[in-house]
């Protein structure tokens, strides 16, 4: 699935490409074709990030709201308008480019009411200005639940995902399983700065790189990343121990992120 700085690097691409544009809007696919047929012909007034949440806004009031979840993927490419790659959900044609989006968990239209009850379901974004980042350490530190889990937690904390999650925690020094009433708020400051200063980069780089003044990698993902997936603290050189958490992959060193006490 991808993390926030996915989204909002797409959010600015598709921005620049499309905002006060008039969009064709179809759906090849078939599966959204009452959906594009509502929206095409309008002027898309911005396309915004709200985590892992992407979403078109138009002179309507209209939102066409995707998530990508495991499976979506989207593609830009240069009008001509070519044919489509796959089984395309929805495609938004601009003066120049158009955009075609895979797969997606969803695909839907929502009106003015249904976008604000979306955007109270989603936790504060750490890469948006507008984030309101007292509500999600409210939530945080009133809870017992692991701050691994937490910040995987869309509605308490988003854009954070897998990978982000385990290079954060480490470092800051914080065990995942640590719940979120024993954190204080300066280690909730500290996950918030780091996890924005991390998607930042993600964002300029189109890669994930968590460890400090490193390039992006030269593999297919370009990841540059401390202990995920990786045998040996490279603070320590103790051993990284994988966890299960919600059926995702975690890491952890037992000498740097000192487990909590029972």
């Amino acid at each position: 699935m991808p993390e926030g700085h996915t989204i909002h690097r797409a959010a600015n691409d598709h921005r620049r490409l499309l905002k006060g544009r008039v969009l064709r809007i179809t759906s090849p696919q078939g599966r959204f074709s009452d959906g594009a047929a509502r929206l095409s012909g309008s002027r898309c007034d911005d396309v915004e990030a709200f985590g892992k949440h992407l979403v078109y806004r138009f002179d309507t009031g209209d939102v066409l709201h995707i998530h990508l979840g495991l499976f979506g993927r989207i593609r830009k490419r240069k009008l001509p308008e070519p044919d489509p790659v796959g089984a395309v959900r929805v495609r938004l044609v601009g003066d120049t480019h158009l955009v075609d989006i895979n797969g997606p968990a969803i695909c839907e239209v929502l009106d003015p009411a249904q976008f604000a009850r979306l955007k109270d379901r989603i936790g504060p974004d750490v890469l948006r200005a507008d984030a309101d980042r007292e509500r999600a350490f409210t939530r945080i530190l009133k809870s017992r639940t692991g701050i691994g889990r937490l910040l995987m937690n869309q509605s308490v904390l988003s854009g954070i995902g897998n990978i982000y999650r385990t290079e954060i925690l480490w470092r800051q020094n914080i065990h995942p399983d640590r719940a979120g009433k024993d954190l204080s708020r300066a280690d909730l400051e500290r996950i918030w700065t780091d996890a924005a200063a991390l998607l930042v980069l993600g964002v300029k780089h189109n890669a994930i790189i968590t460890v400090d003044d490193a390039p992006a990698g030269k593999g297919r993902y370009r990841e540059r990343v401390n202990i995920f997936n990786k045998d040996r603290c490279p603070a320590c050189a103790g051993p990284v121990t994988r966890l299960e958490i919600d059926n995702r992959r975690a890491f952890v060193c037992a000498v740097c992120q000192p487990a909590p006490r029972p």
